[in-house]
């Protein structure tokens, strides 16, 4: 890593990391439950503590993101967890199936809402403004006063809550296996779920959707995100 003071960014984008993806899977596990599929609950996953989301992925949890966010340029944290289900309820219940699949997006909308009321609030109020020479994913406000480290923290939080968990909105809805998006599609219409159990069937098929949905995401993705720029600030 070129800045040795990105070093201090890596706590922030792993607190930040391990709420959004324990967020995203306590809201699967609970629609789930909610809709008559203990699978998720019996193991502790209705839980915003994110332990028993880590033991059951940690290398999608805690080696991943840290290697990610020494590999990326600039530094960001990628990364899985997972909240199991019974298939045989999916048979049954497909629509509560897809309503499972797309609480964990909302969940994340949820928190890119909230780092965004932050973040605006606190240009509105006049304590932080438009990081124009800083301006990065960890980094979209900064302190208006100088010497100001408490507000420079929660600035970085508040920006790395918002750019992560709209990113995080944006990929898993893309309707490919094995993404939200594509139960959410299977559950709403028969013939996507067929496509998708064929192509879960085939060993590639789950490598092959992540490669496509990560080669489309930027396309997808920038110009959303110019958008909620815009709306933050103008």
């Amino acid at each position: 890593m070129d800045n040795p003071e990105q070093l201090l960014l890596l706590p922030l984008w792993y607190v930040v990391f391990l709420l959004s993806l324990t967020c995203h899977e306590a809201a699967h596990a609970l629609v789930a439950h909610l809709g008559g599929d203990d699978t998720a609950y019996a193991l502790g996953q209705v839980t915003l503590n994110p332990v028993p989301h880590m033991q059951r992925e940690p290398m999608g949890t805690m080696a991943v993101p840290v290697l990610t966010f020494f590999l990326t340029q600039p530094s960001w944290m990628m990364g899985w967890a997972s909240a199991p289900y019974d298939p045989y309820w999916e048979d049954r219940h497909p629509r509560r199936a897809a309503l499972m699949g797309l609480a964990g997006p909302v969940a994340n909308l949820a928190l890119f809402a909230l780092g965004s009321a932050v973040l605006r609030a606190g240009v509105e109020i006049g304590i932080w403004t438009v990081a124009a020479e800083s301006y990065s994913f960890s980094q979209l406000v900064a302190p208006v006063a100088e010497d100001a480290r408490a507000l420079d923290a929660v600035a970085r939080l508040a920006s790395i809550l918002t750019f992560l968990n709209l990113v995080l909105f944006v990929f898993n809805l893309i309707p490919l296996p094995p993404l939200d998006g594509s139960q959410v599609l299977a559950g709403l219409f028969g013939p996507a779920r067929r496509v998708r159990d064929a192509l879960r069937a085939s060993m590639l098929g789950s490598l092959g959707g992540l490669v496509v949905a990560w080669s489309v995401f930027p396309y997808v993705f920038n110009p959303i995100w110019r958008l909620a720029e815009a709306a933050l600030f103008g």
